[in-house]
């Protein structure tokens, strides 16, 4: 009887340590651990995985600064990752990813969104870019800031787990002057945020828009698409955009138009009204402006994900706000835990200056001089509701 006891005990106590080392989203330890992702054209590329002491944890790789996994709890407590994504690099490689390029929690640059015809004019010189998104260029060209190794440094301090990401970018890479020496710091706060601040400087004159591309679902996939997510974005009017989704210049007001989130709404509530601007982007696809607009951090958008509870606020620095709604995933990715990504399986929240402003002098400008610090910070705090 004794030993049938002790082997009892034994074994509880296996299942026991099981349920909580064994699942690596039970609470992780805190800290940062550094792991191989694989090789991009022979080079090595690393996998940092950040976690708090709440047991939040997200995954970085140095291939385009993605943030490849976020954990987060749901009201009872149970983390599920809410950001879209693959579990190794393969992923973003393959011929799929490549041609629907959806750039999952990329960090994108030099300029973030679209610029007209891939032109502009600076200090008398016309410059050239990629055509890559019909007849204008998108995100940086064919091999942004996305598609490049980035070298990283973990650093743990009062603030946060942080990994500390520098690229440079060459005088004329993608047809952009100067050498940009870039820093994107992404810090993960025991208050459940996510940092991540952006610095850059040059020794030419140069546009600088950089941003993040990460897709949340804060059902942590039990939904297919973000329909049923409640979204509110702190602005008053949008950038009207033409058939190319490049801005006409007007700035509309949202009021009594389905581009009014100043009080909450359901995604799916309208994105398929017959409205001009949402036909054009295939549902929302567009850039807001914040009612902040003279640089310091306030509140920009919030998310509510009413079944898991999630709550999502972006605070920014930035001027703008792209709000986009995954209309051209189409189901043929494959992500992490075998969920297929339907359209408009994941939202983008991606805080900016606006698309085009290298040709639209009445934007605010986002040319970067010599001796000038680019600096911007956004923050993706989560908790529950």
């Amino acid at each position: 009887m004794l030993k049938r006891t002790t082997c009892q005990l034994i074994m509880g106590m296996i299942v026991i340590v099981c349920l909580i080392s064994c699942d690596g989203r039970q609470k992780p330890k805190a800290g940062i651990i550094k792991e191989s992702f694989g090789q991009f054209k022979g080079q090595p590329v690393e996998l940092y995985t950040l976690t708090n002491n709440n047991g939040m944890m997200m995954k970085i790789t140095t291939y385009g600064g993605i943030i490849t996994e976020l954990y987060t709890p749901d009201k009872e407590g149970k983390m599920g990752n809410v950001a879209l994504g693959f579990d190794k690099l393969d992923g973003y490689l393959s011929p799929e990813y490549e041609k629907s390029n959806p750039n999952f929690g990329a960090i994108i640059g030099r300029y973030g969104n679209r610029i007209a015809k891939g032109k502009f004019t600076l200090d008398g010189v016309e410059y050239t870019l990629a055509i890559n998104n019909g007849e204008n260029h998108l995100h940086g060209g064919n091999i942004g800031f996305n598609r490049v190794l980035w070298a990283a440094e973990p650093v743990e301090n009062a603030e946060g787990k942080s990994l500390v990401l520098t690229y440079t970018s060459k005088d004329m890479e993608e047809n952009y002057p100067g050498n940009l020496e870039v820093t994107v710091t992404y810090t993960l706060t025991d208050d459940n945020e996510l940092k991540i601040a952006y610095q850059a400087t040059t020794d030419k004159a140069t546009p600088c828009n950089l941003t993040n591309h990460s897709y949340f679902n804060l059902s942590a996939g039990k939904q297919p698409t973000i329909a049923g997510h409640e979204l509110v974005i702190i602005a008053d009017r949008f950038t009207e955009v033409d058939d190319g989704l490049i801005p006409t210049g007007n700035l509309p007001e949202v009021a009594g138009t389905p581009m009014d989130f100043t009080t909450p709404f359901k995604i799916g509530e309208r994105i398929d009204a017959d409205f001009e601007q949402l036909r054009l982007g295939g549902g929302y696809d567009h850039n807001w402006v914040l009612r902040n607009s003279n640089g310091s951090l306030a509140l920009a958008a919030t998310v509510y994900e009413p079944e898991s509870g999630r709550f999502m606020e972006v605070f920014t620095t930035e001027p703008g706000i792209q709000f986009y709604t995954g209309n051209f995933l189409d189901g043929t990715l494959i992500g992490k835990d075998n969920i297929t990504y339907v359209r408009r399986a994941g939202l983008c929240l991606e805080t900016q200056h606006f698309p085009d402003s290298p040709n639209q002098p009445d934007f605010p400008s986002t040319i970067l001089q010599p001796g000038q610090i680019y600096q911007t910070q956004t923050i993706y705090k989560f908790s529950v509701q």
